[in-house]
């Protein structure tokens, strides 16, 4: 029989025929904005001690410390449950 092709050798049939191809943006098209990467690595770059995911400001820390707030909350919620849970039911 002899080994047989692994892939098809023609492009498989197009499922939407009747579509129509995706209108080209124009030059000035409002999402195209400027590359914002550059700036963004000398901010996260800068040598000033900061950990990465405070570099940017007022809205990491408050970010930062509700997320660590929220974890300790939940720490201390499921310890009082487990001391709750542990307790034998008065009768």
């Amino acid at each position: 029989q002899g080994l047989k092709p692994l892939a098809p050798t023609e492009p498989p049939d197009l499922i939407f025929r009747k579509s129509k191809p995706a209108p080209a943006l124009p030059a000035a098209s409002p999402y195209l904005n400027t590359n914002k990467v550059p700036d963004l690595q000398k901010i996260f770059q800068r040598p000033d001690g900061l950990p990465v995911y405070l570099k940017l400001g007022y809205s990491d820390k408050l970010l930062y410390r509700t997320t660590m707030a929220l974890t300790i909350g939940g720490t201390i919620y499921c310890v009082v449950a487990l001391i709750i849970a542990s307790q034998p039911k008065k009768q």
